[in-house]
């Protein structure tokens, strides 16, 4: 098959190898849609990820498909099914999966390679990671379950409360996520930032109060403040990844605010915090990572709904072997989500 394989940094190569065939409790599905993710994006210009791969490495990990193959011992699915796979699973045993805390689970099972015309699931993805997708909902839908599950996940630690006013800090489709779940299930009063008018109108589209493009603001914390009775955010949700933006997130925040530092910033990255303000105004910080599996099914069954319109995310469907120009193109800022069709 073809797939796509990460070497290092912007070095991405397709190569002809040879197709999985599924061991015990494992399936094979034909990838019938790979969405690209702000973390592709980063992996790529990186040249890999902190916790989920190692160049050199097959790439992607946001799918939907139909299984062609299915290993000895899996009796719950057939070939033919169209199914949504998460690229990680807990192990169900652990310290923290006992505790429910299924995202720092140290062994978690990841999986890559979306960016391929075939893409084995493995066995502990295959028993709680691993949904049927609605027959209705197509293919490129169903694959931004991964994203959406981890939105709803950073939702979920929030401490969102009815009415709150919320600065997003990014345009991506992480943040734009946040808005319309934000906006949608907790009328929140949402104040997204980023630096592209295009994503911020789609923003708008899905329910942000204000939209600001930072590349003309001089002071994105005053604005908030000017916005909030000169008190700040009662949430803020960081969504970019870059540790001058986790500071910005910090000073956008109200006396008592929680600050959602959701974006993965570059390995050994540091951030300069106030301890004054930390303390004196009981700031909640908080890192949130992944997802876990309610919210993978939380995810699907939203996009499912059609309750919010995912499909403006998804600004064009490319052929696999675009997958480089696509991702400069991403770079630029030209795309939001793309699905990849093998």
């Amino acid at each position: 098959m073809l797939a796509a394989v990460l070497y290092g940094k912007e070095d991405l190569r397709w190569e002809k190898i040879t197709d999985p065939t599924p061991e015990q409790g494992e399936v094979v599905i034909r990838v019938d849609a790979a969405t690209t993710c702000g973390t592709d994006l980063k992996v790529w210009r990186r040249g890999g990820h902190a916790r989920m791969l190692k160049p050199p490495t097959l790439f992607g990990h946001e799918v939907a498909g139909t299984i062609v193959a299915v290993g000895q011992g899996v009796t719950k699915w057939q070939i033919g099914d169209r199914v949504v796979a998460n690229n990680s699973a807990p192990c169900m045993e652990c310290f923290f999966c006992q505790r429910q805390e299924f995202s720092l689970c140290p062994n978690l099972t990841w999986n890559n390679g979306t960016f391929a015309q075939f893409l084995k699931i493995p066995a502990p993805i295959v028993n709680h990671n691993m949904l049927s997708i609605p027959n209705e909902l197509p293919d490129e839908l169903a694959a931004i379950t991964e994203p959406l599950a981890c939105v709803l996940h950073g939702v979920a630690r929030s401490d969102i409360k009815a009415g709150d006013r919320v600065a997003v800090l990014g345009d991506g489709a992480i943040g734009l996520m946040f808005v319309a779940k934000l906006a949608r299930d907790f009328s929140a009063e949402v104040l997204l930032f980023g630096g592209n008018d295009s994503r911020l109108e789609i923003g708008k589209k899905l329910g942000a109060t204000h939209i600001f493009n930072h590349h003309n603001l001089v002071d994105i914390p005053e604005v908030v403040k000017e916005l909030t009775q000169g008190w700040g955010a009662d949430v803020v949700i960081e969504a970019t990844g870059v540790p001058s933006v986790w500071e910005t997130a910090i000073a956008c925040a109200r006396p008592g605010a929680t600050v959602n530092l959701f974006g993965g910033c570059p390995r050994d990255t540091t951030i300069k915090v106030n301890t004054e303000q930390l303390h004196y105004s009981e700031l909640t910080l908080k890192g949130v990572f992944h997802n876990t599996p309610h919210f993978v099914r939380e995810a699907l069954s939203l996009i499912a709904s059609r309750k919010i319109p995912f499909d403006l995310l998804i600004t064009q469907k490319r052929a696999l072997q675009d997958l480089e120009q696509v991702l400069c193109d991403m770079r630029e800022r030209k795309v939001v989500k793309v699905a990849m069709l093998p």
